[in-house]
């Protein structure tokens, strides 16, 4: 089973440490994998949910242990050029990732290729399926 760290949280939100390459590491080196917010302005890729906060390389996003949250469109098609693995979604039910991965927003229902996107927010009797994404993922461990 995929154990995703959502923005590099591992055992509660850390708004001031998400997406923060470091902090991204940490979890990476603990053994998970990890979802980032991916932006791409003046033909450079930034991390940062709601705005651009730190700037990195391709290199960095390449990491087979990173799952790009395209937040613009332009970080959409950028991530497309370099191959990386990368999904676009705001609200929906179900987006399919560049690998072929179903991530699947909270409290929907679970499929054996799902990703189940912040258990935390929903009240699944069972997790039944490829991967979890969780800010408490050392929980699942």
């Amino acid at each position: 089973m995929y154990l995703i760290s959502h923005r590099g949280n591992l055992n509660g939100i850390q708004k001031d440490k998400e997406n923060e390459p470091g902090y991204i590491n940490t979890a990476i080196n603990k053994g998970f994998d990890v979802e980032v917010d991916v932006r791409f302005e003046n033909n450079k890729f930034f991390l940062g949910h709601d705005f651009s906060q730190f700037e990195i390389n391709k290199e960095f996003l390449l990491n087979k242990k990173i799952w790009c949250h395209a937040k613009t469109s332009e970080a959409l098609l950028a991530l497309d050029k370099i191959k990386a693995h990368f999904f676009w979604h705001q609200e929906d039910d179900y987006t399919i990732t560049s690998k072929g991965y179903i991530w699947t927003y909270p409290g929907k229902k679970l499929f054996s290729k799902s990703i189940c996107v912040l258990p935390e927010k929903a009240n699944y009797k069972e997790i039944n399926c490829l991967g979890i994404c969780s800010d408490f993922i050392e929980r699942y461990k």
